[in-house]
């Protein structure tokens, strides 16, 4: 008898794509989380504090997937049953993005795509 063949794919860095040793829950690497968090004040100006906190705990829970060359995201709701798509630039199709108000998606896509 052979042994089982392990079909487990390494698991890899949302940012920048290297194999972590250690995954984490929120999907980045400590370098690329370290590099997200420093370049939040600066980044997120026109944002107000509550939509940044809220951009910070999205990241951690995992809540952003990049699609496209971390310029197109998707983004989990607060109750977690819609999944939205936003981009680093600031739109959203949220209910707060169709209205032309700026959310915390876009702040958090602005976050992950500045660092």
């Amino acid at each position: 008898m052979s042994a089982p063949v392990s079909t487990t794919h390494p698991v890899r860095c949302l940012k920048c794509r290297r194999i972590l040793r250690r995954p984490s829950p929120d999907g980045y690497g400590p370098k690329c989380r370290q590099r997200i968090r420093r370049e939040a004040p600066a980044r997120l100006l026109d944002f107000n504090p509550h939509q940044v906190a809220k951009a910070v705990e999205l990241l951690e829970l995992g809540g952003l997937v990049p699609l496209r060359q971390n310029r197109i995201f998707l983004v989990v709701s607060d109750d977690g049953t819609e999944v939205y798509r936003t981009a680093a630039t600031g739109q959203c199709n949220c209910p707060a993005g169709l209205r032309s108000t700026a959310c915390y998606h876009a702040a958090a896509a602005r976050l992950v795509h500045a660092a």
